[in-house]
């Protein structure tokens, strides 16, 4: 055991010195750190005092919950309606106007546009709710979604699942930034009895496909993983490792989320434990320590009462916070109040910031017009506070 700890002492300090370690050394510093996480917190906190300063940020949203129709079934999931069911969403063009207009008053910065996995392949509710809003596609809801959104002033972040190569190029042209969670990149949680047994999209490569055809849009991506959902510590350090080799090749991953599994009651994994909070640190923590200068967050809402803490691991965002709209793939979480995170983070010695869908560093990326409408109302590259406060 002593030289398991020598060895995890020796590969932590060539992290923080910036040098790289084998593949190895993380699997080995993951083992340590379940039993004892002390030296690797204190590594990632400097690590990311290093890469991001003081500053922790959030995007000030709105949920645009646009059709929750998905031809997928998640084990863990209760964001998916069927037809007939009281939760169902089918917004209208009317309903996404009055929601941005909404929003605004609300000082929302991002419009954040979420759908079921290609619904319309499905549900004949789903072709017919597109005809009578006068589209063929999904796809063509959300182009027209987010240019109703740059109108209002708000920027749009499409979440829609597996679209392809040429839906994203369209959908660039309008959205400040995407995203898809890759989730783990473990064949083995597709199989029979697993999460994703009944959910062909969540398939890794499917996943990876989407990634990399981002990184050569130029997309600025957000993705991540699920934690806790039966998968080993081997398999979450493979996934982080995709997404470090992805970001090293496109240079577009602007984000990971890192998100704790919670049960939710009528799914299949209801009576499966939540994510134990100590291996949940040790994954965010190991996040740091893969990618230095990655934009990690995870989501207040599921860790309401210790997600200030995670400031001392490595985090440096906690993604979006709506002060409108109830968090529709995890509605049994309210979001907390931003006044209260604001509190809680400077109270833990960080600065809290409001940001775009799409973070200062991966501005370049997006388009003139876009661009130009975020520097009116932006202060080094983040949100000027009166245009959100």
């Amino acid at each position: 055991m002593l030289s398991n700890l020598v060895l995890e002492s020796e590969s932590l300090n060539k992290i923080l010195e910036g040098k790289n370690v084998p593949i190895e050394d993380y699997f080995q510093i993951f083992d340590a750190s379940q039993k004892d996480g002390t030296e690797l917190f204190k590594v990632a906190e400097k690590l990311r005092r290093k890469n991001k300063g003081n500053i922790v940020t959030f995007s000030k949203k709105a949920f645009f919950n646009i059709i929750n129709l998905c031809k997928d079934t998640c084990s863990y999931c209760t964001y998916k309606a069927e037809p007939g069911e009281d939760k169902v969403s089918l917004m209208s063009k009317q309903n996404i106007s009055e929601l941005l207009q909404l929003s605004r008053k609300y000082k929302c910065v991002e419009a954040l546009f979420v759908t079921g996995e290609k619904p319309e392949q499905k549900y004949p509710e789903a072709r017919k709710w597109l005809k009578e809003n006068g589209f063929s596609s999904t796809v063509e809801f959300l182009i027209d979604s987010s240019e109703r959104a740059l109108k209002e002033g708000l920027f749009p972040h499409t979440n829609a699942g597996n679209l392809t190569k040429d839906e994203m190029r369209e959908l660039k042209k309008t959205n400040v930034s995407m995203g898809v969670m890759l989730e783990n990149i473990s064949e083995r949680l597709s199989k029979k009895g697993m999460p994703h047994y009944l959910a062909s999209s969540k398939n890794p490569k499917a996943r990876l496909e989407v990634l990399k055809n981002s990184g050569q849009l130029s997309i600025p991506m957000t993705t991540g993983i699920l934690v806790g959902i039966g998968e080993t510590p081997h398999e979450i350090i493979d996934s982080l490792l995709a997404i470090k080799q992805l970001n090293e090749k496109f240079g577009n991953i602007q984000e990971v989320i890192l998100q704790n599994f919670q049960p939710k009651p009528d799914t299949i994994m209801k009576d499966f434990p939540s994510t134990d909070e100590n291996y949940f640190k040790t994954v965010v923590a190991m996040t740091r320590l893969m990618m230095p200068n990655m934009n990690i967050q995870i989501p207040p809402n599921l860790s309401p009462k210790s997600y200030q803490s995670f400031l001392s691991i490595g985090i440096n965002d906690w993604g979006g916070i709506s002060p409108l709209t109830p968090d529709f793939v995890n509605p049994e979480f309210t979001w907390p109040e931003i006044n209260k995170v604001e509190k809680n983070s400077n109270d833990a010695g960080y600065d809290l910031k409001c940001r775009f869908p799409v973070y200062p560093e991966f501005m370049t990326m997006i388009n003139t017009e876009l661009k130009e409408r975020m520097d009116s109302i932006s202060d080094e590259g983040l949100v000027m506070e009166s245009y959100w406060r």
